[in-house]
């Protein structure tokens, strides 16, 4: 899979959280989050994030939980440059499971730049998602 996410540090138990049987997402994957607690892969700028895929999740295998990693010190890759520190959010590049720096008014964390990283290199990012109401 492209630009996968892969754990440095472990910080947490994976949760588990409902997935759509006919779908496959690879160990990995950035998910995102709708309600009732379902994730899916993320696909758009600024997703409400779920977190990451622990394990590989096979399309119509009968399976509709998957564990979700929601903490934890990752590997990932940028879209446009980060610097570190930076508050990032899922990008809009075709290309899933990439982050940018979010924007002064970003609702919606993927986490924290733990290095300054250029377009496509990688980069460790503390994950931990959440919302921020700014309405």
């Amino acid at each position: 899979m492209a630009n996968e996410w892969t754990i440095m540090y472990d910080q947490d138990t994976p949760v588990p959280f409902t997935v759509a049987d006919g779908t496959g997402i690879e160990k990995g994957s950035l998910l995102k989050m709708t309600d009732p607690m379902t994730a899916s892969l993320s696909d758009g700028k600024e997703d409400i994030i779920a977190g990451v895929a622990a394990t590989e999740k096979i399309a119509s295998d009968g399976n509709t939980k998957l564990g979700v990693f929601r903490r934890g010190i990752w590997k990932c890759t940028a879209s446009g440059s980060i610097t570190v520190g930076d508050a990032l959010i899922s990008s809009a590049t075709v290309s899933a499971n990439l982050v940018e720096t979010a924007g002064v008014n970003a609702e919606d964390i993927v986490g924290i730049a733990l290095e300054t990283a250029t377009d496509t290199q990688t980069l460790l990012v503390e994950l931990g998602p959440r919302t921020n109401n700014l309405a």
